[in-house]
């Protein structure tokens, strides 16, 4: 896989994987829940994704003039059918964006990451973003909520999304228990072209999963296809997301000619990977992840707290150099730093010992903390104006 600059070691280091530390072994990905040590590569096989090349990028840079730090980095790795969506963008065709959210109330800044990426797609290419809140999703597939709790979280988690700075006109929020009456009719098509042993197979459902789950992955799936209802033409959405959310997305391509809808295209991320080593944040392991709702207190704390390659002294670290590859706090700087000097400078002093990790950590809670700040001001700000998102002031 092919990459800007690939010569320097700072970028190169990311594409070994997000959390490259961890060797290629046995795991486990579905849309729920990862567990072990993910090959990324061995993934992409296994899903039969493309990887992004510089044909990729050499396209996006000729059509925007520039190309994000998520992709050009690397954390934004695979795909199905990007060029397609790059050629009609080139012809001036439609497309829209599309991805979505099971609301909670563990939100943390790694589920920003792919959001912030779609803002620039928005931005670039004066698309249309579809984002569906599956309240429902959350409430039959996890124990403990009531359609309720994950309703009001859907409205939480929807000005978490506003506040990155998305415009009215161009994103469209649609909150499943609410507005089912734009997907029903699509759900029931997509519905009766698959098979319950097909579903059952895709996401490992076993005969006491309850049929609300079953069901479910059939509105997820007739988002992707909305927007060509909504236009009265043919309109392909581009899905930027987690790896982890393929097998949604297969099934749509599978029935998509059959329902005479155009195959949704798909761009894949990493996983970000847990402040305490892990190769995922966990809910289960609240320290290993930096929520929305964290005070400044618990963000340096979380932060001071990660995992890094550094040496166990300060004169072995001033000697030998630490190891970034090997390092949480620098694949943070990598997400959440859009200048490449920086990092670079980080990566390089680090290896040649002239960055402590505390000294590290200081500069990343110091961007965090002004990404938070900025952040929560928009939110609160968000508040106000949640309705004009909605698809159903837009599109009745």
């Amino acid at each position: 896989m092919l990459r800007e600059a690939t010569n320097n070691a700072y970028i190169y280091s990311i594409l070994q994987g997000c959390g490259g530390y961890y060797l290629a072994n046995e795991y486990s990905v579905t849309p729920w829940e990862v567990k072990g040590k993910v090959d990324y590569m061995r993934l992409a096989r296994e899903f039969g994704v493309q990887l992004i090349t510089e044909n990729e990028i050499n396209t996006i840079r000729e059509l925007t003039g520039e190309v994000h730090y998520l992709i050009r980095r690397g954390f934004f790795y695979a795909h199905r059918d990007l060029v397609p969506i790059l050629s009609r963008q080139r012809s001036g065709l439609k497309w829209a964006l599309y991805d979505g959210r099971g609301p909670s109330a563990d939100l943390h800044i790694g589920h920003l990451v792919p959001w912030m990426l779609s803002k620039w797609f928005v931005d670039k290419f004066n698309v249309d973003y579809f984002f569906e809140l599956t309240d429902d999703e959350k409430f039959l597939v996890k124990e403990g909520y009531t359609l309720e709790q994950t309703n009001k979280y859907a409205y939480e988690n929807a000005l978490d999304l506003i506040a990155l700075g998305f415009t009215p006109d161009k994103l469209h929020i649609i909150i499943d228990s609410e507005d089912i009456k734009y997907l029903y009719k699509i759900a029931v098509r997509v519905g009766k072209k698959l098979t319950l042993s097909t579903v059952k197979h895709t996401f490992g459902f076993t005969d006491s999963t309850n049929v609300g789950a079953a069901f479910f992955p059939t509105l997820e799936i007739s988002v992707a296809f909305l927007p060509t209802e909504l236009y009265g033409e043919q309109v392909p959405v581009l899905i930027p997301t987690a790896i982890d959310q393929d097998p949604y997305f297969r099934l749509a391509r599978d029935i998509a000619d059959e329902l005479g809808y155009p195959k949704p295209s798909t761009i894949y991320s990493k996983f970000i990977p847990g402040l305490t080593g892990e190769d995922k944040m966990s809910a289960s392991n609240p320290d290993s992840a930096i929520y929305v709702t964290d005070s400044e207190r618990d963000v340096r704390r979380k932060i001071m707290n990660a995992l890094t390659g550094g040496q166990p002294t300060v004169e072995l670290q001033r000697k030998y150099g630490g190891d970034p590859d090997n390092c949480v706090v620098y694949k943070y700087h990598l997400l959440f730093q859009d200048s490449d000097e920086k990092v670079r400078d980080i990566y390089e002093n680090c290896r040649a010992g002239k960055l402590l990790c505390g000294e590290c950590k200081i500069m990343l809670f110091e961007r965090i903390r002004e990404f938070m700040k900025e952040h929560n001001e928009r939110r609160e700000r968000a508040k106000d104006a949640i309705q004009q998102y909605r698809i159903s002031v837009k599109f009745r």
